[in-house]
């Protein structure tokens, strides 16, 4: 038996944001907070959401203070301003930051206490009320942000999470006409991101039909259309595939879960403010490549969803192509293939291996169990972008 959950309702497709109003207007809102990216608000992307509020008399306030990888402090504000201004609805419209906070203003508006006291790693809290209702608006493609129950923040050296059910969209308005704008370094972190939400639910040893077929598709369109969509923005077929990509990559992670990949990627972030999705690329062949003995055949299956034909090939030698297609991938979208590339020093590597290894709420799904010699082994040859398996400790 598997348990699986979704966000109530979805829309997705290009155009949709105009379902925002109707929605809004079902919830029987007055005062609306709009939680979103500063440089969104400059971009002028924010008064597609305001403007139809507005013009219908709703109360709405723009909150812009927010960074990527969110530090606890930036949450901790956030919510106190919400519990300040007794908003009745919050909206996200942004990446996975964004997304990320307005899920956690929208719950702890309600509950007392700091948002530290709910972390998943260290806090001493439950969330008991769902909160404040809640719609996420994705403009990147992405993290999945809208349709998963978890918001993550950085620590000093490493990043926790807030996780509940109670923490999930009520509406979920995927659209990729505004994903138009996204930079290409943007476009490549965020869709390696979304690429390694279904390949390491694929590979998840919590995966079942359901998450696979999810994974399978988020991984063929992903695969097939993020090099366009890095190179040519404006490409409109490239960047809806994207988006639905990453939707389905959403949908999938979050029944199946992620693993070692987002284990080591979070302290990247932690430590050294890598975004979330670089941290993710750089890490994902050699995370894969160390683990394929355990996964040859799923690996296989990757190969072929990236339109790579494994017909003639065997289990392993597809699993060494399924790397090699990866890192491949990785190089294309002008990502950094080393954690030199990304100014990492070498003494560095053993910190980030004790937080790796904190990270047991996501080890605990890989198809290999990583321990830290393991760990210390993927960041090293991550560093010297040489791939390396078990066998040759």
């Amino acid at each position: 038996m598997h348990k699986l959950t979704f966000t109530p309702v979805s829309y997705t497709g290009w155009g949709c944001l105009h379902q925002l109003l109707p929605e809004v207007e079902r919830f029987k809102a007055t005062n609306i907070l709009i939680v979103t990216d500063p440089f969104l608000k400059e971009l002028g992307l924010t008064d597609k959401i305001e403007q139809p509020l507005l013009s219908k008399g709703y109360a709405t306030t723009i909150y812009t203070d927010i960074a990527p990888e969110p530090p606890l402090a930036i949450g901790e504000k956030l919510v106190s301003f919400t519990r300040k201004h007794h908003f009745d609805l919050v909206i996200g419209l942004g990446g996975g930051s964004a997304l990320d906070l307005a899920k956690l203003a929208a719950v702890l508006a309600v509950h007392d206490g700091k948002v530290a006291d709910y972390l998943n790693l260290t806090g001493t809290k439950t969330l008991e009320q769902k909160g404040l209702p809640k719609i996420l608006i994705p403009t990147t493609s992405g993290t999945g942000s809208e349709v998963t129950n978890i918001s993550v923040l950085s620590l000093e050296t490493t990043k926790d999470v807030v996780t509940h059910d109670y923490l999930l969209a009520d509406i979920a308005i995927v659209d990729p006409e505004l994903t138009i704008s996204l930079p290409p370094k943007v476009t490549a972190a965020t869709g390696v991101d979304a690429l390694t939400h279904a390949i390491e639910a694929y590979v998840s040893i919590n995966a079942n039909e359901v998450t696979d077929a999810l994974a399978l598709q988020a991984i063929r369109l992903i695969s097939g259309s993020i090099r366009t969509a890095v190179h040519e923005g404006q490409n409109r077929q490239a960047r809806s595939d994207m988006s639905y990509g990453s939707y389905l990559a959403g949908l999938a992670f979050f029944n199946a879960g992620v693993a070692g990949v987002h284990a080591l990627a979070y302290p990247l972030g932690g430590q050294f403010h890598i975004a979330h999705g670089d941290s993710n690329a750089v890490l994902l062949p050699y995370v894969m490549g160390y683990i394929r003995q355990s996964c040859e055949k799923r690996m296989k299956d990757i190969l072929d969803a990236m339109g790579i034909s494994s017909a003639y090939l065997s289990q392993e030698e597809a699993s060494y192509k399924c790397v090699e297609a990866l890192q491949q991938l990785v190089q294309d979208v002008n990502i950094p293939s080393t954690l030199k590339g990304f100014n990492i020093p070498e003494d560095a590597l053993e910190q980030l291996t004790d937080d790796a290894t904190k990270q047991t709420r996501i080890l605990a799904r890989s198809p290999m169990l990583l321990e830290r010699e393991d760990i210390y082994t993927i960041y090293r040859a991550a560093f010297d972008g040489e791939m390396r398996e078990p066998h040759q400790l």
